[in-house]
């Protein structure tokens, strides 16, 4: 039997999106985790809020649930000097 979780939400490209497979076929980009639970449910899998935390169900790589951003490293730079 398969252990790995059936979803999987690959890390946040330029444009925040993630992309979702589910039991290793592409179901869509996430640009939240609203998107995520909606893939999930469209899948007939259990798509409860507690189900974003769940490790059998969903691998979060690059962040988890609540990491939309590409690295927060590319912030805008000040502008306080004028």
């Amino acid at each position: 039997m398969n252990t790995r979780p059936p979803v999987v939400v690959l890390p946040p490209a330029s444009d925040g999106g993630r992309q979702v497979t589910i039991h290793g076929k592409p179901a869509g980009t996430a640009y939240s985790l609203f998107d995520v639970l909606d893939l999930v449910h469209r899948a007939d899998l259990p798509a409860e809020d507690h189900a974003v935390d769940d490790p059998e169900l969903i691998e979060w790589r690059g962040g988890g649930p609540y990491d939309w951003n590409e690295a927060d490293t590319t912030d805008a730079p000040d502008t306080a000097d004028g």
